[in-house]
């Protein structure tokens, strides 16, 4: 029997939570309704109010509903929600979480449900889960389920949905996860350019006895890294891939926040950082790329990807970023730099060839580096096999794998 939190807005959709409550205990399992709605008063009891809800949240209910703000008001739930969900799973009081909602329901409770770990069951019934749904999902694990037509009452289309929904919660919840070997995990950025060092430090770390989980440096993949790193799952960090901070200082598309490499730093994960692919910004289709950057140099990756080679002075500024991030670092770690190319298109001959663009990021890493940081300087490119044997050997060194 497992412990079902029914999350939501209970003035606005307290039937249709009650009916999936319902459901779930017929199933044998014990629910937990929390109530997060400002509006009108609930339409059934929930076992945690929206007062106790406001309160663990620290919130002054009266005055936020008296404020009549709505956006105010899903803001502030949906912080205290998260802390709610938080709360309970800490206490081994949830095993999975089930919401139903439109838009205010849907932003609150997805919220609350990003304050869990992953693995834990997360099902979210929404009118919006046919489109865009990044800025609800995030990085986390929330299984975003179309909910057809409005939540607004029991009738023919929404009685086979939420049936469904408290059906896929359960079976959730239910399930046994096979046992693996479980080794101890290895996060790693990569990018089609940086893919050649990437796998062969993989390999390596594999035959050290470690599973390593590459993300692709896309912006998400990178805020996904910074999550399990941050949730202390991570025992080492291969961050031969921090292009993202490319995009995130410049402007392309594919930027990770400003976050991004601050996970380790808290954490104490000994990690290694390479510049790798700060050479380039990332774009869409070349028409999409904005004006201000006309002249600038150009490739054409693929018909939906254009790139966009960063110069000196922003080159300047991503050897700054990243020594200062990496001052920040708590626990042990190793800079190297690969002088010779910094992706596989910045090598002598291509096209993002760039000494004095090079010359800058690499000065200023050094610059910028705190005394007594190890900092690794090779005469070789990125994806030379022995770069990769150091970004390997390092990151053993600094877990302290002799």
């Amino acid at each position: 029997m497992a412990n079902i939190a029914v999350l939501g807005t209970m003035d606005t959709k307290g039937v249709e939570h009650g009916f999936v409550a319902g459901l779930i205990r017929e199933r044998g399992h014990r629910t937990l309704v929390i109530d997060v709605g400002t509006d009108q008063p609930p339409a059934i009891a929930p076992d945690v109010t929206r007062e106790e809800v406001a309160r663990i949240g620290g919130l002054d209910l009266a005055g936020l509903v008296a404020r009549h703000d709505r956006g105010e008001c899903v803001a502030a739930m949906g912080a205290a929600a998260a802390a709610v969900l938080g709360n309970l799973h800490a206490g081994g009081k949830i095993d999975g979480v089930i919401s139903l909602g439109g838009g205010g329901g849907t932003s609150i409770c997805t919220a609350a449900m990003r304050a869990l770990p992953l693995g834990v069951p997360k099902l979210m019934v929404s009118t919006l889960a046919s489109g865009n749904t990044a800025q609800y999902v995030g990085v986390k694990d929330i299984t975003m389920m179309p909910a057809i037509v409005d939540v607004a009452g029991i009738n023919r289309i929404s009685r086979t949905i939420l049936a469904r929904a408290a059906g896929a919660i359960c079976g959730m919840v239910e399930t046994v996860i096979p046992a693996g070997e479980d080794r101890p995990i290895i996060v790693a950025s990569m990018f089609g350019n940086t893919t050649d060092c990437v796998q062969a430090a993989k390999a390596i770390m594999e035959r050290a006895g470690y599973e390593v989980l590459v993300f692709h440096a896309t912006g998400t993949g990178g805020r996904a890294m910074e999550s399990l790193i941050e949730a202390r799952m991570a025992a080492g960090v291969l961050d031969i891939t921090t292009t993202e901070w490319a995009d995130e200082l410049v402007g392309g598309i594919l930027g990770a926040g400003p976050a991004r490499m601050d996970a380790a730093g808290r954490t104490g994960t000994p990690a290694i950082i390479t510049p790798g692919c700060l050479d380039m910004v990332n774009f869409g289709a070349r028409e999409t790329v904005p004006a201000k950057f006309a002249g600038r140099t150009f490739y054409q990756h693929n018909p939906q990807v254009t790139l966009m080679r960063t110069t000196p002075a922003e080159c300047a500024e991503l050897g700054r970023i990243l020594a200062e991030k990496v001052n920040a670092y708590s626990g042990p770690v190793t800079v190297l730099l690969p002088k010779r190319a910094i992706s596989v298109i910045s090598a002598p001959g291509q096209l993002f060839h760039d000494p004095d663009a090079d010359t800058a990021l690499f000065g200023a890493i050094k610059t910028h580096l705190k005394a007594g940081i190890p900092l690794v300087e090779m005469d070789c490119a990125i994806n030379d096999p022995a770069f990769a044997e150091a970004c390997a050997s390092a990151l053993l060194s600094n877990i302290g794998v002799k």
